[in-house]
């Protein structure tokens, strides 16, 4: 699924083909995403010039002359950059073409994705308003993460997948920042020392901005805007490594589910 680098990376990939160019047309060939895209969306933003892109949590923003596109990328989406004229293939299911003779293609196998369309403050619309300080912003500090852990019992990992607490710090990011940062998955979050939670904000930190600059992690279907691959996949410690030896003490990795997803980590490293 692709998480806030993959996001990061996208928005990254479109940003010098798309701000100051004016979306010509909407077309959207298969309506049927997680949310239904609404029939007056083509018409509400086409004409208008794209003014800037931003990112909150997973939720890619294209920012308009009159109001804002919410993408979100689902479990297997990507938005490419292609000439407008590219045949489409399977699960191609948004363009927006721009004036360039380009085309901001939405493609979802799934259709878990989403897009939509608000006229007023994105930071307002119901996906984004209740959402917790992204993992860069000065508010996500060891002195932030210290207080939310105190009152808490769950194991960390989790508390680290919480969007109500931190957002964008998906499965993959979780169970490396750990590791990074010498801590066990399954220990109580109000366990951990104020060492270690300040090991660890530094750690999911880390993690994060090194898989922004490789791409971000393809494992099956993500591709950039460009169409590359990420390449965090050749820089993982634990994740999808059960059994094969840590790349720090040679200790077999080991699997475990929290929470109905695949945990990863070293017993001999992580405390």
């Amino acid at each position: 699924m692709p998480e806030l680098p993959e996001v990061e990376t996208t928005r990254l990939g479109i940003d010098p083909h798309a701000v100051g160019r004016r979306i010509i047309a909407v077309a959207v060939h298969e309506p049927r995403l997680r949310w239904r895209v609404r029939r007056d969306l083509p018409a509400q933003v086409a004409g208008q010039r794209i003014l800037r892109t931003k990112r909150r949590a997973k939720y890619l923003l294209i920012e308009l002359e009159r109001g804002t596109l919410l993408l979100h990328l689902g479990m297997s989406g990507n938005l490419r950059v292609l000439p407008a004229d590219t045949p489409r293939v399977a699960h191609d299911h948004v363009d927006l073409v721009l004036d360039s003779g380009s085309t901001l293609r939405f493609n979802d196998p799934r259709r878990f994705g989403s897009l939509h369309f608000t006229s007023s403050d994105p930071r307002l619309h119901p996906l984004l308003a209740n959402l917790a300080p992204e993992p860069f912003d000065a508010a996500f500090d060891a002195d932030y993460l210290w207080r939310v852990t105190r009152r808490r019992r769950v194991a960390i990992k989790q508390l680290l997948m919480n969007s109500r607490l931190v957002v964008g710090v998906g499965n993959i990011y979780a169970n490396e920042a750990l590791f990074r940062a010498k801590v066990r998955p399954r220990r109580q979050a109000r366990g951990l020392s104020r060492s270690e939670v300040a090991r660890l904000a530094r750690a999911v930190r880390a993690v994060l901005t090194q898989a922004i600059r490789v791409g971000g992690t393809t494992l099956r279907d993500y591709v950039g805007a460009d169409g590359s691959p990420g390449y965090f996949r050749q820089k993982l410690y634990v994740y999808e490594r059960t059994g094969r030896a840590c790349r720090t003490c040679g200790t077999p990795v080991r699997q475990l589910t929290q929470g109905q997803r695949s945990t990863y980590y070293c017993p001999s490293c992580q405390r």
